[in-house]
């Protein structure tokens, strides 16, 4: 079996779970431990299962709880984590089992195979990855200004998507944030909006996905109405019959099984 949760997703903390009967692996550490402890127990897991946690980048967002959770774990769990991603984050009170590969690699970790790419976005080193077990294939994509050939490359065949749908540009134009701030989430080292999701969605998404969880929804800028209509309409478009959902910060997602 494959499980899949995300356990949060947002500007205020990003984590997920991936998880087989053996293997069981935390993307993104964004969390308190408190709260990815409840959170973990509502996907039926638990902090003392966790073999693993691979982090996409340095920002806070995603890597905020990561040394109090590995206090709190009291055991040896290797953190994966880029060469060049590893030497950006406060280490400071904790002694980290390191795992550093370059962007790109691939590499298992108990019963999962793990793909690792680069994606455009403005952190020294980011990445996205797929997991694939049991012939079933998760693919996390988020944070990143737009969608190259070689993101959507790795994102084919895939059973299960979490892909950003950041902003409504829109909303954003007229938003709070400062001028230099909403060229800088609009700019291809930004992130994702609502138009660009549905272009890909209507030319590039790989029809056999069962699965498509869009995340990392600005609090300001987007609404998950406007999110679930624009793809929704765009899978129409296509005549795919996907399964959609929208990440919520506050809460986790369903539990997704294989």
């Amino acid at each position: 079996m494959l499980k899949f949760c995300v356990l949060a997703s947002g500007s205020s903390g990003n984590s997920s779970l991936v998880a087989t009967s053996r293997t069981r692996l935390l993307v993104d550490a964004g969390l308190g431990v408190r709260d990815l402890a409840q959170r973990l127990a509502s996907a039926g897991e638990s902090l003392d299962t966790l073999d693993a946690i691979l982090i996409t980048h340095e920002h806070s967002d995603h890597v905020a709880g990561l040394c109090r959770l590995l206090r709190k774990l009291g055991r040896t769990v290797p953190v994966y984590i880029t060469q060049r991603t590893a030497p950006t984050v406060d280490w400071e009170n904790c002694n980290p089992t390191l795992e550093r590969f370059q962007a790109g690699s691939s590499f298992r970790i108990g019963d999962i195979d793990v793909d690792s790419f680069t994606i455009p976005h403005d952190a020294i080193d980011p990445v996205g990855y797929t997991f694939r077990a049991g012939g079933v294939k998760i693919g996390i994509a988020t944070d990143l200004g737009y969608i190259p050939d070689s993101i959507k490359y790795h994102l084919r065949s895939t059973d299960v998507l979490l892909l950003e749908s950041n902003h409504d540009v829109e909303m954003l134009k007229v938003g709070p944030y400062p001028w230099s701030v909403k060229q800088r989430v609009m700019g291809r080292n930004g992130h994702l909006s609502n138009d660009v999701v549905s272009d890909y969605l209507l030319s590039d998404f790989a029809s056999g996905t069962m699965a498509l969880i869009l995340g990392h929804l600005s609090e300001h800028n987007n609404h998950p109405e406007l999110v679930r209509m624009s793809a929704a309409a765009a899978l129409e478009r296509r005549g795919l019959n996907t399964r959609l959902v929208v990440a919520e910060q506050h809460r986790p997602s369903e539990v997704f099984t294989f």
